[in-house]
């Protein structure tokens, strides 16, 4: 079987029976072939209606300021190979089968057909289903520059986050060697693309902790309607949309002459896991909601405003209003690309909704984006009241992969590099 995108010999069943165990393959069978999306940072929001692919190559990864799908599976990863060279060829395997996964393509063989005596190369349950957007974006953790001989390649701006007041961070929820984001409008492509890299890896890697989202928090295209979190108001009404690259060059892009030179093109990830106290909250008067989020619950607009997206006048709301205390005015102009998810994960034992918002915030540097923010809000925001950080982890996000003979990690880990 050949690659018609690349020219390339796509590997046999066989040949995959190394990749970390006896058949450890993936792919995503289409039935009928795919509908191609060039990514670019001003794709059309319309896009988001074709079940296409999004384009796996580029300057910078995919999932970032690609236009948010509705879905998310986010995975970290612990590193559990002592060898490079391992550690390296899983990278490469990794590349390959989300280069495959996000075109909405098999993998060797496919989920039937091959040895009976072998596993199937494709899990299957993403057989007949369409790319549905998927985008897969991998980062390094600060645990990651520990092994392998890598502190010397480790960013300055690869900083272990402070404990900020009101923490309480559930280790078994934080950290990771790895991440791996992957976003889709189907919710089955995400989960498949996390299942399959993790078959991939055995024996390399293992996932350390896990979320699912849906209900995308954040919107990244320039005219669609901003989505609403489970305390029932818009969010994100002002963040970087994937057009404004200027923006998203001074906030979200390492650049050139920022510290270490395999990051450049790259970002940093902030992910963390907000417990929102659903009850408490659902008990608390529209104008308390209001007051604490300084925009009104309907419209979405700021304190003395008409609509959502009017400048608003900060000084109008509360001294300890999320929106006043999480603006660039009020943090020295620090701003974040937002790309979270609403998640649920069933109830806490006590009758409660273990449910929040799973925030992934990119910039590039969070020593001058969430780290300056996160102070501010955790001091004195009136939202702290209703919720809590439970989980956290940061990691810094490579550069894009250029071509089909580029891979994740290649500037940091090559001999060239």
């Amino acid at each position: 079987m050949t690659d018609t995108e690349t020219g390339a010999k796509t590997p046999s069943r066989r040949a995959l029976i190394g990749w970390g165990g006896a058949g450890l393959a993936l792919g995503a069978a289409v039935a009928g072939g795919a509908v191609a999306v060039t990514r670019t940072d001003d794709m059309d929001p319309a896009a988001a209606d074709t079940g296409g692919a999004v384009d796996f190559h580029g300057a910078h990864q995919a999932g970032i300021a690609t236009p948010v799908q509705d879905r998310l599976h986010f995975a970290a990863f612990d590193v559990t190979t002592a060898s490079r060279a391992e550690f390296v060829q899983m990278l490469k395997d990794w590349t390959e089968a989300a280069r495959r996964m996000t075109a909405g393509k098999a993998i060797g063989e496919g989920a039937y057909g091959g040895l009976a005596e072998a596993p199937p190369d494709d899990t299957g349950e993403a057989l007949g289903l369409k790319p549905s957007r998927l985008t897969l974006t991998i980062g390094f953790g600060p645990s990651l520059f520990d092994k392998f001989g890598l502190k010397d390649k480790r960013p300055e701006a690869l900083v272990d986050l402070p404990q900020f007041p009101g923490d309480n961070l559930d280790k078994a929820r934080s950290g990771g060697d790895l991440c791996i984001q992957a976003c889709a409008d189907d919710p089955q492509v995400a989960v498949h693309a996390i299942r399959n890299l993790a078959r991939i890896g055995f024996g390399k890697a293992a996932i350390r902790w896990s979320q699912l989202g849906f209900g995308k928090t954040s919107s990244t295209t320039p005219g669609a309607q901003t989505p609403r979190n489970l305390f029932g108001f818009k969010d994100g009404t002002r963040n970087i949309a994937g057009t404004e690259t200027d923006r998203l060059k001074k906030f979200v892009w390492v650049g050139e002459g920022d510290g270490t030179d395999w990051m450049t093109g790259g970002s940093y990830l902030v992910a963390r896991r907000i417990r929102m106290n659903i009850e408490t909250w659902d008990r608390t008067s529209l104008a308390e909601q209001e007051d604490v989020f300084g925009r009104d619950k309907r419209e979405g607009a700021a304190v003395g405003k008409a609509k959502e997206h009017d400048e608003p006048f900060l000084k109008a709301m509360k001294p300890t209003a999320h929106v006043r205390l999480a603006h660039p005015d009020s943090n020295n102009g620090a701003t974040i690309l937002r790309r979270g998810y609403s998640f649920t994960d069933g109830t806490d034992g006590l009758g409660r909704l273990e449910a929040g918002l799973f925030f992934l915030a990119y910039q590039r540097d969070v020593r001058k984006g969430f780290i300056p923010v996160q102070r501010n809000l955790s001091r004195m925001d009136a939202l702290n009241e209703y919720t809590q950080h439970v989980g956290s982890a940061i990691f810094a996000i490579p550069p894009g992969v250029k071509d089909a003979g580029d891979w994740w990690g290649r500037t940091l880990f090559s001999k060239e590099a």
